[in-house]
């Protein structure tokens, strides 16, 4: 291969080579390293270069190179050092209070406001992601909530109020499982009575679930119901749904599994046998919604619907626990 290529082209050929190694993969199918020969064709093609013969511009492989960008990249984040000074963090608390009186008067959406005014002079105080994600509850803007916890924890990852609030938002999004992993860090890192008492809630909603899908499953409504057969019959012949439903009844046929991990920023990861069949059921659900909300709803009445939390959902209003 010639050695006087444009970055461009170096680039392109160290892609391909890559690509060309992923072929002695024994993980992939078949059909997936053919799609891989087509790739590698088709970047041949468009950037005018010869086939990958092994040397390359550079004698580092892509994916080392990339590696070794991500650590950097990480340690240069870390490094990062944010000063804030006093007089910035006494207007950021004073807009934190204001936002709290708002709350309390039912201003959401100007209590909202007002807390992101607070962020945008302070980003670093992690009560007021926290105070903002109770407004995006308030407002039922359940996934804002979230992304709001994460960076609360992101900050403070002893935070037991971010987790709680956190455990509120899966509540209200259906996911008690993921709800119940939230609660039981928050227990963890602050045994009270209301944090507690929200487990305690999150794990009966896991076991009525359990125990719906067991007996409530009224499977001659769906039998009997030809538009629901008909989706049903348009949705297998999506190789995606088929994967996903292969997951399914590999986790049902899984029997005892292991705990689920631990709430975290990013959600807490299912464990084995019926909580992990139940999540991905839940994943299910979600892409027929957006294929077919109509007949979604129809399947709603074979299903007991999600009830609520107890969790309130006052703002923070000293300093962080």
């Amino acid at each position: 291969m010639s050695t006087d290529k444009n970055p461009k082209q170096s680039l392109v050929a160290s892609f391909m080579q890559f690509l060309n190694e992923q072929l002695g993969n024994n993980e992939l199918t078949d059909d997936a390293k053919e799609s891989i020969e087509v790739a590698i064709q088709c970047l041949e093609t468009a950037f005018n270069i010869n086939p990958v013969d092994g040397s390359l511009p550079s004698k580092k492989p892509l994916l080392d190179i990339f590696a070794s960008y991500l650590e950097n990249n990480k340690e240069a984040e870390s490094a990062k050092v944010v000063v804030i000074s006093d007089e910035d963090k006494a207007k950021a608390d004073v807009l934190k209070n204001e936002g709290n009186e708002l709350m309390k008067n039912g201003k959401f959406t100007e209590a909202l406001e007002t807390y992101s005014k607070a962020i945008q002079i302070d980003g670093t105080n992690p009560i007021y992601y926290c105070n903002r994600a109770a407004a995006h509850s308030k407002l039922e803007n359940y996934q804002a909530t979230l992304e709001d916890c994460k960076i609360a924890i992101k900050h403070d990852p002893n935070y037991s109020k971010a987790y709680c609030r956190m455990g509120l938002a899966y509540v209200n999004l259906g996911d008690h499982m993921r709800a119940r992993d939230c609660y039981k860090k928050a227990v963890e890192l602050d045994p009270s009575e209301s944090n507690a008492k929200n487990l305690e809630l999150a794990e009966q909603k896991i076991q009525e679930e359990q125990a719906q899908f067991s007996s409530g499953f009224n499977l001659g409504n769906i039998l009997n119901n030809p538009n629901l057969m008909n989706f049903a019959s348009q949705m297998m012949t999506d190789p995606n749904m088929r994967n996903m439903l292969s997951g399914l009844m590999s986790n049902a046929m899984a029997g005892q599994g292991g705990e689920q991990g631990e709430g975290g920023a990013g959600g807490p990861g299912a464990g084995g046998g019926l909580d992990a069949f139940l999540q991905a059921g839940q994943q299910f659900a979600q892409q027929m919604q957006e294929a077919n909300p109509e007949l979604v709803e129809q399947l709603k009445s074979a299903f007991k619907k999600p009830g609520d939390g107890g969790q309130d959902e006052n703002p923070d209003k000293g300093g962080q626990s």
